[in-house]
């Protein structure tokens, strides 16, 4: 039986319902408006739509761009993104691209970095102090690597601006993202991209890069916007990885149960991490579409979160979920989860393949993070190294928790990336036994 207050809670989100209908979308800037009427055609990686920018970083330029990527089952999408270069130009053989994977910003259409005022500037996270916005945007480093001579390209993921409905905490799809966003900079005439290319991303971005590095045939594809991408490096801040997790088994009914509701008893602590895990399967639905909202939350629940994720980004969607359900929220949940065989599948599905990865990864983790465990670049690590990868993982100084990891990786990872670009070979991060 329901508590007063949850009753109370259901009876005004019932009557918020009733008046959805009359609610207008989530309003997106007018360079991504025109997106959602454009259907995700033509080749992996090209602009479909551009828009030079101001930027504050010396000596650059920038763009607001839209291009055609796809997902973990290679539906094409559009996905929007950022491309900040040197002014000038570039030399012989073009400049190196640095590709940035940002971490959780939300689900909805105005959720993407790129849309917020001003956008082409050093990262701005909104948990720290100094954050200046309600949601993280910009690119780590960005002065710095543009001083290097650099393209710097942070993709926006799909679903956040370019249409669809975005699947968060997919690592295979934003993976893809990625990629794509490395060709649509190399498309752009005028930033004078070349082949070189070193992916970087933080949180959800740190999974996506893991990700990438284990898709050799989508890196080699032919026929893009600009094929012959040389990744020659990954840099992992604090990165997830559901598949490493689950140590390779193979599910049945039994244990895909169990794990299914271990997920959901490790995330509902407090609903910031409830939101999270509750947003991931969100996401994870809408890339498989035949999962059902409800096969894990109650009718209520899976009603409540698709219209909080369809309409919120993440800390205000985390905020509505904690204000109507303030100690109710697990009661979003169903007691025994359905079809846990095919989602345990799905989650794995769609994050890291189990494939030695590219090119050198390099794992960055605090001591303090309690957001992302650590414990999962630990196993992506010895997954990938067995597998006879360059893994490497690094615990940064101090006590760094999950918020803090991207300032403090900086000054490591930064002359990491330039040797790889200098074409040295990287060290083996593998633990030596």
């Amino acid at each position: 039986m329901k508590t007063p207050r949850l009753f109370l809670a259901a009876i005004g989100l019932c009557a918020a319902f009733s008046a959805h209908a009359a609610r207008a979308d989530p309003s997106v800037q007018a360079f991504d408006e025109a997106l959602q009427k454009i259907a995700p055609q033509g080749k992996p990686g090209q602009i479909v739509s551009r828009q030079q920018i101001s930027t504050p970083i010396p000596g650059a330029r920038a763009w607001l761009i839209a291009y055609i990527s796809s997902d973990v089952a290679d539906r094409k999408t559009i996905s929007t993104g950022l491309v900040v270069a040197p002014a000038g130009a570039p030399p012989a053989g073009g400049r190196a691209v640095i590709a940035w994977a940002h971490g959780t910003t939300g689900t909805a259409q105005n959720c993407g970095p790129s849309q917020v005022p001003n956008p082409a500037q050093e990262l701005n996270e909104y948990f720290l102090v100094g954050g200046n916005s309600w949601t993280d945007y910009g690119l780590p480093s960005l002065e710095a690597l543009i001083k290097e001579g650099y393209v710097v390209v942070g993709t926006d993921y799909q679903g956040q601006g370019g249409g669809g409905k975005h699947q968060y905490a997919v690592a295979a799809t934003q993976a893809h993202d990625v990629i794509n966003s490395i060709r649509a900079a190399g498309s752009l005439r005028e930033a004078g991209a070349g082949r070189k290319a070193i992916l970087y991303g933080w949180s959800q971005g740190g999974g996506a890069v893991i990700a990438a590095a284990s898709e050799p045939d989508y890196l080699a594809k032919s026929g893009t916007a600009s094929d012959g991408v040389d990744l020659v490096g990954v840099v992992a801040l604090a990165p997830f990885d559901v598949a490493a997790s689950t140590g390779g088994q193979t599910f049945d009914a039994a244990s895909a149960e169990k794990m299914m509701g271990d997920l959901a008893a490790a995330n509902s602590g407090n609903v910031f991490d409830f939101a999270h895990f509750a947003m991931a399967l969100w996401g994870t639905q809408a890339a498989f579409p035949g999962l059902q909202l409800t096969d894990v939350f109650t009718e209520e629940g899976a009603k409540v979160l698709d219209d909080v994720f369809s309409n919120k980004c993440m800390h205000p969607g985390a905020a509505t979920i904690g204000y109507a359900y303030p100690s109710n929220y697990k009661a979003l949940l169903n007691p025994q989860p359905k079809n846990a065989l095919a989602w345990a599948n799905a989650l794995v599905q769609g994050s890291v393949a189990p494939v030695k990865p590219v090119a050198p990864v390099l794992i960055f983790w605090g001591t303090k993070d309690t957001t992302e465990p650590p414990i999962e670049g630990k196993l992506y690590q010895a997954q990938m190294c067995k597998l006879g990868g360059n893994v490497g993982r690094v615990q940064l100084p101090g006590e760094q928790t999950h918020f803090t990891t991207t300032g403090a990786s900086a000054p490591f990872y930064l002359p990491w990336m330039k040797a790889r670009i200098a074409g040295t070979p990287a060290p083996n991060g593998c633990p030596q036994n």
